[in-house]
């Protein structure tokens, strides 16, 4: 099959980390969260886009995630819970999409090609999105395209809790 008819769907949980938190906890709704090592030597392993707005970003020094956001409320962070829950929405993709690809805690590949004959691929990966933040309470952008590449620039540009389409004609 000519790769340029593929259909792909990229699937990224919006700060995935503190989303999750947030389920646990709806008191750090709209705060600036900073979840990582809290040792000298921690990294922020995720943040809030009220603690991004400070600069603050995944992989900084913790030391110095505090010194541009000292507001924020810092958080451990909980490796089981954040797995459950990404779980939780592999089972989701798993059950509706022919194939996909787990590429990391909080991101999905899938190949929807030849999905169009049955169903339209944009209001397919639509409803998908709104069953996962249905039955998880999480946010979730895609991105929708003709390969891997621009499908994950696509769902960056849709974050947060967003999703675009980039037909063939406009890769």
């Amino acid at each position: 099959m000519n790769s340029m008819n593929r259909t792909i769907v990229h699937l990224d949980l919006d700060t995935f980390f503190v989303s999750v938190e947030r389920l646990i906890n709806s008191s750090l709704m709209g705060k600036p969260i900073i979840i990582g090592g809290m040792s000298d030597r921690g990294v922020v392993s995720s943040c809030s886009y009220e603690a991004r707005k400070f600069g603050v970003h995944s992989a900084m020094p913790m030391r110095m995630a505090k010194q541009l956001c000292s507001d924020a409320i810092f958080i451990r962070g909980d490796m089981e819970a954040y797995s459950k829950q990404s779980k939780l929405v592999t089972d989701i993709i798993a059950e509706k999409a022919p194939v996909y690809e787990k590429a990391s805690i909080d991101e999905h590949y899938l190949d929807i090609t030849g999905m169009d004959r049955f169903f339209g691929s944009l209001k397919w990966s639509h409803e998908l999105r709104e069953t996962i933040i249905k039955e998880t309470g999480l946010p979730i952008s895609f991105g929708l395209s003709t390969n891997k590449t621009v499908s994950k620039i696509a769902t960056g540009e849709a974050k947060p809790n967003g999703e675009l389409h980039i037909g063939k004609q406009d890769v």
